[in-house]
């Protein structure tokens, strides 16, 4: 802190109760200045020797045969004029950053300009900014903070924007050439306070961050922030992400910090609501000069907040630019307080939206020239990376939202659907949210189970997901079958690998992904909607042998089940020996799977086990089914 001290005799005020006055020791006091409820008694001739407007006031108050002058409008108030009254007198005044702006205000209502005496109040106030407060940083801040009461007056000096523009200028400076202190609202480096663990007895000059002028500035109020993040921005020396960091700290500060409790105790939020409008104002253009979840946040407050629509659908666009740099943990936002689901998919839903269509036509944008359609390059299209990680994004998304009991299945189901076009390595996520939803909502009917199953490709799924489907209860008989049957068709793609001289089938080859991989792609193929579809369903006793099979190949061809040896009985001796291993079926599981829905009776029992209530004799063969699925391991 800086002080200056002006004049060289004894302070003769005293204070009396609200009173302040001068205790005169050789003239009698002439003149009474009063400010509101406080009062001066003091003498003309060193008051009006330095002040023209007090020599109008009393030259007036003398015709109307009055001695006291009313300056009630003086800015900073009676401790601001009791500075430039002792400065009258020749008396010591302390200038520091917490008072000189009022006392130049004050100077300035008073007129103690050169003009009137050489060396006034106004002039030694001046030099002490420029010398010493506007080259410091934190008296720079201190004084802009106390502009706030000084208004308009402080403005028209240009004093605010004179501390912006050091405040701005100290900023945009090179962090290896800070020299100042700036620690006082920041919590100390480990090296600043002498503890660093790797010194080796050499003390090294410590290392100053880029942000960190941060903390600091989150003091000012909004509209002068605004200010000078805006001349900092200007200079351009200063990186976006800082200038991101800057507004994530003052949101954290000035915004979110209870909001939510705010609101929903009716708190009058106006500052708050400024304060999202400056931070949306001041957000950097530059993608990942913000994370995406500072963004999510502030879509969140601005919902709560009532903002505009042009707001979020600003917030919305720029989320989906980079979502995939997102977490599941950001996508929970609670709902409104209206609703009664446990997260806002509303919310959620705009935004991969807009993701997807930046995916789609294939990065390319048309726009009309001289009434012709161009047709040029998308920069900002989607990279197969980032589709990967919001298709798992997603998939997680959905696997935490699959527990809200209140959430309804359209909704899950278009979710799923918006990114069903991104590539996934596998679909145990998929897998995984329609397990949980199955399990938190058990009185799904058969047509709402089929529905959510067919958002997964079975053939997609990992041998640990498989694993975990073939023994699930709460999937679809259905659905076990397209997992036991794909899991076969794997291990005969493993055999067929092991041994060059063997050729698969072509059914099996209809069932592997393309070599351009758009079977990843797709959260369903073809050949599972055939399944799903056309097939027959099979009893438990096929889905055992299937199993068991399963099980066989996995131990290495031992015979665990009699479906498994009867298979190897019947093959072919010597050449179909090495291929028997991992590609046999029972015949008649095969011809249920790829025949037409012959059977519709059968079709129809196996729709039956399903639901709930349902007492036909074939339920006990689906739950006995079930119970050896989960016995086998």
């Amino acid at each position: 802190m800086k002080y200056m001290k002006l004049g060289s005799k004894p302070d003769v005020f005293q204070t009396e109760g609200s009173n302040i006055r001068f205790v005169a020791t050789e003239l009698a006091t002439d003149i009474v200045i009063s400010i509101g409820d406080v009062k001066f008694y003091l003498h003309k001739f060193p008051l009006l020797s330095k002040s023209s407007r007090l020599q109008r006031l009393v030259a007036s108050s003398n015709e109307e045969k009055n001695d006291e002058v009313d300056i009630s409008d003086i800015p900073g108030g009676p401790s601001a004029f009791e500075i430039c009254a002792k400065f009258c007198y020749g008396m010591i005044v302390t200038l520091n950053a917490y008072n000189v702006l009022a006392a130049r205000c004050a100077a300035e209502y008073l007129e103690m300009f050169e003009t009137i005496e050489k060396g006034n109040l106004i002039y030694k106030i001046d030099v002490f900014l420029t010398s010493s407060v506007f080259r410091t940083w934190k008296d720079s801040i201190i004084v802009l903070q106390s502009t706030k009461s000084l208004l308009p007056w402080c403005e028209n000096l240009k004093v605010i924007n004179h501390c912006i523009d050091s405040i701005a200028s100290k900023a945009s400076i090179d962090p290896s050439e800070v020299e100042w202190s700036y620690t006082y609202n920041r919590k100390k480096l480990p090296s600043e306070n002498g503890i660093d663990s790797h010194w080796n007895g050499v003390r090294k000059q410590p290392m100053v961050p880029s942000d960190w002028w941060v903390e600091d500035l989150c003091e000012l109020e909004v509209d002068l922030y605004k200010r000078v993040i805006m001349t900092v921005k200007a200079k351009g020396s200063t990186p976006a992400v800082v200038i991101g960091e800057a507004l994530r700290a003052y949101a954290y500060r000035r915004l979110l910090g209870s909001l939510e409790d705010a609101v929903s105790n009716g708190v009058d939020c106006t500052k708050r609501r400024a304060a999202l409008d400056a931070i949306l104002f001041l957000l950097p253009a530059e993608e990942g000069s913000v994370s995406c979840g500072f963004l999510l946040k502030l879509l969140r407050a601005a919902c709560l907040l009532g903002s505009g629509e042009s707001h979020r659908i600003n917030l919305i666009k720029r989320i989906g630019t980079q979502l995939d740099g997102a977490s599941v943990s950001d996508l929970l936002i609670p709902p409104n307080t209206d609703e009664n689901n446990t997260y806002n998919i509303d919310l959620i839903m705009p935004i991969v939206e807009e993701f997807m269509l930046q995916n789609s036509d294939s990065g390319k944008e048309k726009f009309q020239d001289d009434e012709e359609i161009v047709e040029i390059e998308n920069v900002t299209s989607v990279s197969s990376t980032s589709k990967l990680a919001v298709a798992k994004l997603i998939d997680g998304y959905l696997a935490e939202i699959a527990k809200d009991p209140n959430l309804p299945l359209p909704k899950l189901i278009a979710l799923a659907e918006m990114v069903s076009s991104l590539p996934r390595p596998t679909h145990d996520g998929l897998y995984r949210a329609i397990d949980m939803y199955l399990k938190e909502h058990p009185g799904l009917s058969k047509s709402e189970k089929k529905k959510l199953c067919g958002l997964m490709d079975c053939k997609q799924l990992s041998q640990d997901a498989c694993m975990h489907a073939v023994q699930n209860e709460r999937l679809p008989l259905r659905v076990v079958v397209q997992v036991l049957f794909f899991e076969q068709v794997r291990a005969s793609v493993a055999s067929a690998r092991s041994d060059p001289s063997s050729e698969l089938p072509s059914v099996v080859r209809s069932l592997l992904p393309r070599e351009n991989g758009n079977s990843i792609g797709s959260s369903r193929s073809a050949a599972t909607t055939t399944t799903e579809e056309e097939c027959g369903v099979p009893t438990s006793s096929d889905i055992n042998s299937l199993r068991s099979m399963r099980l066989a190949n996995n131990s290495g061809g031992s015979e665990r089940s009699s479906g498994s040896s009867d298979i190897n009985k019947n093959s072919d001796d010597k050449s179909t020996a090495g291929k028997a291993k991992g590609m046999l079926m029972p015949k008649k599981i095969l011809s249920k799977l790829w025949s037409g829905k012959t059977n519709a009776g059968e079709n129809s029992s196996s729709d039956t086990s399903e639901s709930p209530g349902s007492v036909n004799p074939e339920e006990v063969k689906s739950t006995q089914s079930r119970i050896t699925r989960r016995s086998v391991s």
